[in-house]
């Protein structure tokens, strides 16, 4: 079981990590490219949103750091697509879709630890859509 609950907390902090990474590629994005107020005042606030659900759920940060192992993960390499950013566009479209997914999986694995947390996560992810939206119909 022990290990069990290991891999849950290596899952989170990998999650929480690269949607809160993906949240400020996008927020700095819409900042200094775009020049977008209000998105990346939106931005800001998911990512503040997001740092608000994680204290909820308890875990604090030695539990998540104690389970992190970077150097056994077999999945650290960048893939040949991270690799191909062409534009800023690139960068940004590419971190909005890995905050999706990111947000999806702690929306998932959440539900283990809070059905109810797991439900804010959810919210969230589906703000990030309407987010996506409003970003891709203005740049």
């Amino acid at each position: 079981m022990a290990d069990k609950i290991n891999f849950l907390y290596r899952i989170l902090d990998a999650n929480i990590n690269r949607t809160l990474e993906g949240l400020r590629v996008c927020e700095d994005t819409m900042r200094f490219v775009w020049n977008n107020y209000y998105l990346s005042r939106k931005l800001k606030n998911l990512r503040h949103r997001l740092n608000k659900i994680i204290k909820k759920m308890e875990l604090n940060k030695k539990i998540l750091l104690k389970a992190r192992d970077t150097e056994k993960d077999i999945g650290k390499k960048s893939s040949f697509d991270e690799l191909q950013r062409k534009d800023f566009k690139d960068i940004l479209f590419a971190n909005l879709q890995r905050v999706k997914e990111s947000l999806r999986v702690l929306e998932e694995f959440s539900k283990i630890i809070d059905k109810r947390i797991a439900q804010e996560y959810k919210e969230i992810r589906y703000e990030v859509y309407k987010i996506e939206k409003k970003i891709a119909l203005s740049i």
